[in-house]
């Protein structure tokens, strides 16, 4: 396979299923009860199209369809048995049958980061579409495949835009609290697709019920918004990465996650809307990774790249593993996430006076100065209890009584780093615990957001605070509130959750393609969303979250910047030219 390109490869694998002729037709439903939803792949468009109709025919007389996929590419997802899956497989035409996998999402000052980092000038009256910028030569359209869009929130106000360009050709469909009202010049179309696996739907419509949408889109094309913050840390103007560029939301992730036949069809409908850039932060996990031709992500990446559209997608939160990294086909531009010299510090002060570095965000009521007691987990033990259960703060490992009215500390609960920290806060408060002093890792720092007195040190500073224990009679200290640091260094840096490679589908295809901020992200959120909310607070605006989720939505922009000034470019000219003028750390 590394003598040939990997396009000829997969041409050849099409060639191999199309030249199977057995004729095929769909059992009843009663044959089998393990039936499923399957996506039948059948290559591109202008492809056979008496074969795809024979196939759709013999699933739509028993009404099994689930999509249908027309505009950039062939093909259908149904339900249908094993014994049907596997007989599809013989039919003519049909590249690649599989079962409809479930894929999961990879969870404003990072722009000003990223202008510091170049050595590109701005100009004082730019005609580009930076971040800066109040015009752009053509109008780009993003297109996201997310969890949809909370469409209220300031940043995607259309003020000073123009008239939706005459080549859109997509919709706003209406549902649950949104109709096309919600839709404007800065969201010119907004899609939802669901099935009958898809349970516990909070809204049947394209509005974002969980966050992670309306922060991606925010990331990428947010319009400016002044005075901007999460409960007053990291203040300052949100906006995304290509302000004046267009939204088109495209909501495939439902309760149940992110099936692989509404990506597929997201894929097909975005084709013949006229996105100019397609941006998913989701995909499988690295253990699961499937082949090419079994991955809707990359076969639907690879019909909208034919058509001249970019397409950006999120390397995976699964490091730092090697060979780890997803959505690795040559032709998606794979983004991987580093820091930015912005960090959340919540300090603990020993009875010493002395001062220790914590990471994360909590809003403590504690007092400043170091009054509470202070105790090691394994201190508080149960006589049931093992040492270590209580060393790291275990469920049902401590005694109240010597918990109770204490900051604890608890170490980490994984070996090498890395703790289940929600469990280790809520033990602690269940118990009576006024805070929490995790020693963890210090490669895995990035600001967790804690409900009550919590934060995270290093392990190179664990041995002093457990030296000033072990040598005082009344050990005592205190956790101050989050305050937000600016110059941090080292920036950028690769973080620790963001997938390695090498490419593990094609060893001569290097993968990430490039790195981006996706640590302590300000963006767009819900507006009533009580799960991130300080207590007797109301919703936040902007929400501050992590991952390769983040740092795809950075790299869109991006895109749709440099689409904008040279919109003949094809998609490999757009991507090597933004990995070949980032900087090498």
């Amino acid at each position: 396979m590394q003598s040939i390109s990997f396009c000829v490869f997969l041409a050849l694998v099409c060639v191999t299923f199309c030249l199977v002729s057995e004729n095929v037709e769909v059992a009843d439903a009663a044959e089998d009860a393990k039936n499923g939803v399957y996506i039948v792949y059948m290559g591109s468009a202008s492809g056979s199209r008496i074969d795809f109709l024979r196939l759709l025919n013999s699933v739509n007389r028993r009404n099994a369809l689930v999509h249908t996929y027309k505009h950039g590419f062939t093909g259908f997802a149904a339900r249908l048995s094993e014994h049907e899956a596997q007989a599809m497989r013989q039919s003519p035409g049909v590249v690649s049958v599989f079962p409809d996998p479930i894929l999961k999402l990879h969870t404003t000052h990072s722009w000003d980061f990223l202008v510091s980092q170049t050595s590109v000038k701005v100009d004082a009256n730019p005609k580009s579409d930076s971040p800066t910028s109040s015009s752009q030569p053509y109008d780009t359209i993003i297109g996201i495949l997310d969890t949809g869009i909370w469409p209220e929130s300031e940043s995607f106000n259309d003020k000073g835009m123009g008239p939706i360009p005459s080549r859109w050709k997509g919709t706003c469909m209406i549902g649950d609290d949104f109709t096309s009202s919600n839709c404007n010049r800065k969201i010119i179309g907004a899609r939802f697709y669901e099935s009958s696996e898809s349970d516990g739907i909070r809204y049947h419509s394209p509005r974002d019920g969980a966050g992670h949408g309306t922060h991606v889109a925010s990331t990428a094309a947010g319009s400016a918004v002044a005075n901007a913050s999460y409960y007053g840390l990291a203040a300052g103007t949100a906006k995304g990465g290509s302000p004046r560029s267009r939204i088109a939301m495209y909501r495939v992730c439902m309760a149940d996650g992110c099936r692989g036949s509404s990506i597929l069809k997201a894929f097909d409908d975005s084709i013949a809307d006229g996105v100019d850039v397609l941006s998913l932060s989701l995909g499988s996990p690295s253990f699961l990774r499937p082949d090419l031709t079994a991955d809707p992500i990359a076969i639907g990446a690879f019909h909208a790249v034919e058509k001249g559209i970019t397409v950006v997608c999120s390397a995976g939160n699964d490091g730092p593993s090697s060979g780890t990294v997803v959505n690795d086909a040559p032709w998606i531009l794979t983004v991987a996430a580093s820091t930015i010299d912005r960090d959340f510090e919540s300090d603990v002060v020993l009875g010493n006076k002395k001062v220790i570095k914590g990471e994360g965000i909590n809003f403590s009521d504690l007092q400043k100065s170091p009054v509470y007691p202070l105790i090691q987990g394994k201190s508080a033990k149960k006589a049931s209890a093992s040492e270590d259960s209580a060393r790291i703060c275990s469920e049902d490992s401590m005694d109240e009584a010597q918990v109770k009215g204490k900051i604890v500390i608890c170490e980490s609960s994984v070996e090498g780093g890395g703790s289940d920290w929600q469990s280790q806060a809520e033990t602690v408060k269940s118990l009576g615990g006024v805070g929490v002093v995790l020693i963890d890792d210090d490669s895995k720092l990035v600001a967790e957001k804690f409900t009550t007195p919590m934060t995270v040190i290093s392990k190179k500073d664990g041995p002093e605070i457990l030296s000033y224990v072990n040598s005082s009679r009344k050990p005592v200290a205190t956790i101050l509130p989050t305050e937000t640091i600016i110059n941090y260094k080292p920036a950028p840096a690769i973080t620790y959750f963001s997938s390695r490679g090498p490419n593990p589908a094609v060893l001569n295809i290097i993968k990430p393609d490039i790195s981006a901020p996706g640590v302590n992200i300000l963006a767009a959120w819900l507006g009533n969303d009580s799960s991130s909310t300080p207590q007797a607070t109301k919703s936040p605006l902007f929400n501050v979250i992590s991952g390769t989720s983040m740092s795809c939505p950075h790299v869109s922009g991006v895109v749709a910047s440099v689409k904008s000034q040279n919109p003949t470019w094809s998609p490999s000219a757009i991507k090597s030219a933004i990995m070949t003028t980032g900087k090498e750390y």
